[in-house]
């Protein structure tokens, strides 16, 4: 045995261990307010408290511990805590482009059915999304919002060739998979010429969603249903949208045909995926470690539960969505857009 070698490895689990269990304080820390509370200015641990209406001896704790993580910074000769310009915008506000509680708090969610996980490990069963923890559906909309609202009006749906032109003068549009509402709304409020319908078939979200769109004041253009990948109605659309849902559907060949089938004979598919190589070898980097996780957690276990009994898996890489865009009959795909955590195909008949 090499021992260097075996204290790297010990390093690393040390270093995991504390990010693990690091997750739960972040999660109380935007629950409570705690990050918030600290955008005021260096603070005392009872400063803070009182501010925050805690207890001083547990915030105390939590801020060494969010000290000793990075999350916040400490002065050993004041004794205060204070966020610096970045940690506060990546901690504090769920709307900006980067909202770091939301994942953690999809990951501790997925956590609470490690159970029934390992007995799916076992048995090869799913387990459906809407058996999930309450966390996982509050956590995956706060998790991928952020990237949505940096990126889908901006530069995503401006990749897509004729697609904005189209809404800006009235599209119709279906967002299949929709979950809470977030790319649905954002959608629907940049662009008021058309009209969009979200569907997806977990009753709770759809809930949400409807919520969503009636404190943006969409609920007249931004409408919602219960409906699968290969249930939903309403063609034909000009734009069909999937968010980080494909990959997460059992027959996702037969939700493809059902697409085409939805679409306008011009129309477009826009199928946004988490980032992935082609091969396990270029997934082995801390964003695929993050996305094979989940996968195993949420992703694969979803589609497991469905009839078809088929998973692309979060890491799928683009030649399995190529293949399948076209057995569904498109004849055109090409990747149109990336960033470090998404890849935005486009799919044409």
């Amino acid at each position: 045995m090499d021992e260097n070698k075996l204290m790297e490895f010990v390093h690393k689990f040390v270093g995991d261990l504390g990010a693990t269990i690091g997750a739960g304080g972040v999660v109380l820390g935007d629950r409570l307010g705690l990050y918030r509370g600290l955008t005021a200015g260096p603070s005392l641990p009872e400063e803070l408290a009182e501010r925050t209406g805690t207890a001083p001896r547990y915030v105390e704790e939590w801020l060494r511990g969010q000290a000793a993580g990075g999350y916040v910074e400490y002065d050993p000769e004041s004794g205060r805590y204070s966020l610096t310009e970045e940690q506060a915008f990546a901690l504090t506000d769920p709307d900006g482009p980067i909202f770091a509680p939301g994942a953690f708090q999809l990951a501790l969610g997925a956590l609470q059915s490690r159970e029934r996980i390992e007995a799916a490990f076992r048995s090869g069963d799913g387990l459906g999304w809407h058996e999930h923890d309450q966390d996982v559906f509050s956590g995956c909309e706060r998790f991928f919002r952020p990237g949505y609202s940096a990126n889908l009006i901006s530069s995503w749906l401006p990749s897509l060739d004729g697609v904005v032109s189209r809404l800006q003068a009235g599209a119709r549009v279906a967002d299949i998979g929709c979950g809470h509402g977030a790319s649905t709304v954002l959608m629907a409020g940049a662009y008021p010429a058309s009209v969009f319908t979200g569907s997806d078939p977990h009753a709770g979200s759809i809930e949400q969603a409807r919520k969503r769109a009636g404190n943006a004041g969409l609920e007249s253009r931004a409408r919602f249903a219960v409906a699968g990948a290969q249930e939903f109605s309403g063609g034909p659309y000009d734009l069909v949208t999937t968010f980080d849902a494909l990959h997460d559907m059992g027959d996702p060949l037969g939700a493809a045909r059902h697409v085409r089938s939805q679409l306008t004979p011009d129309g477009t598919w826009m199928i946004v995926e988490p980032a992935a190589g082609d091969s396990v070898s270029a997934n082995l980097n801390p964003v695929g470690r993050v996305y094979y996780s989940f996968s195993a957690f949420l992703c694969v276990p979803s589609a497991l539960s469905q009839e078809g009994g088929y998973s692309l898996g979060a890491q799928a890489g683009e030649e399995p969505i190529r293949r399948l865009t076209a057995d569904a009959g498109f004849t055109r795909f090409r990747r149109a857009a990336e960033t470090p955590f998404n890849i935005v195909y486009e799919a044409r008949p």
